[in-house]
């Protein structure tokens, strides 16, 4: 009989009086289930979001929507609702769980098909919608600061897989968060097939280097293999309005070991300072200016507007 093995740990239960919306209709947690013989189990054929409610606003909705159409899109998969109907759909998941401040996953499924790897006889999509809390981190680390490794697991070549498909394969993200963990640490970044700088496991990352004339901020570009991160794109836009400029340029660990300031983003993560990386510490070891005043305008946005698009 196989047992389980010694660093894993009994599986949490499903949040009791949680209500999740599937295929039109909300029912009871332990009750949203999708079929062994979905193509989204069996091969990890389907696309998916991960969205912050804030003070009961869904934090950029419509981007996330259309997000999710073009992911869809460039894998052949036909929506089963248009951005208007998922928009509600989301809406009412979030009022049905009473989730003031959260997070959506918004996860749409090739649907029950065939054993083989043939997705048209798969006749139609699943979607389901969940609403319930998160945290990735604990909150000291916001800071303080995080430390992560650099993962031996490369990202995927954008030729085999893009990494702006926000797909249900995970696996190459999954590995390297491993390594994050038998390290000791709880993320990684993840290098492309030439050795430069990608993102990390679930975040995009970011660098700040100071000197006497200006502050730059970093940031890998999207030909480097990376997700482009709608709180990538908020805190893009923040450091402009901050009067920060902002780079997309290919980066070697060099750049990060050297950086003055680092710090990773997410939807889930929000703003996470990183003080260490590979056993280096970054400067001094503490959140560097910059990074805590983009994490002070970052929460003042979405403490005051959270806007939805």
């Amino acid at each position: 009989m196989p047992t389980r093995s010694s660093g894993t740990t009994d599986p949490p239960s499903i949040p009791a009086g949680k209500r999740v919306w599937i295929d039109g209709q909300l029912v009871p947690s332990e009750q949203a289930t999708v079929s062994v013989f979905d193509h989204g189990v069996l091969y990890g054929d389907g696309v998916f979001e991960g969205i912050r409610v804030y003070n009961g606003r869904v934090f950029k909705l419509a981007t996330h929507i259309k997000r999710l159409h073009e992911s869809a899109r460039a894998i052949r998969l036909d929506l089963p609702y248009t951005a208007d109907q998922i928009a509600e759909a989301v809406r009412a998941t979030v009022l049905a769980n009473q989730q003031h401040n959260g997070y959506v996953r918004l996860c749409v499924t090739r649907g029950p098909g065939t054993l083989g790897l043939t997705p048209f006889r798969c006749p139609r999509p699943v979607m389901f919608i969940i609403a319930d809390d998160i945290r990735l981190y604990p909150e000291q680390m916001y800071s303080d600061g995080m430390a992560i490794i650099t993962a031996s697991t490369i990202r995927n070549h954008p030729a085999a897989l893009s990494p702006r498909i926000k797909s249900l394969n995970y696996l190459n993200n999954i590995l390297a968060k491993i390594e994050a963990i038998d390290a000791g640490v709880m993320e990684a970044v993840m290098l492309n097939a030439q050795g430069f700088v990608a993102e990390c496991t679930a975040d995009n990352i970011f660098i700040v280097r100071q000197d006497d004339r200006e502050t730059v901020v970093r940031t890998p570009p999207l030909h480097a293999g990376i997700l482009d991160g709608i709180t990538k794109q908020t805190v893009e836009h923040i450091a402009r309005a901050a009067g920060l400029r902002m780079e997309a340029t290919d980066m070697t660990r060099h750049d990060l070991y050297t950086a003055d300031e680092v710090f990773i983003t997410g939807s889930a993560a929000e703003i996470m300072p990183v003080t260490q990386i590979d056993g280096r510490t970054i400067l001094d070891g503490k959140p560097g200016p910059i990074t805590r005043k983009l994490i002070e305008a970052f929460h003042q946005l979405v403490s005051n507007d959270a806007p939805e698009d």
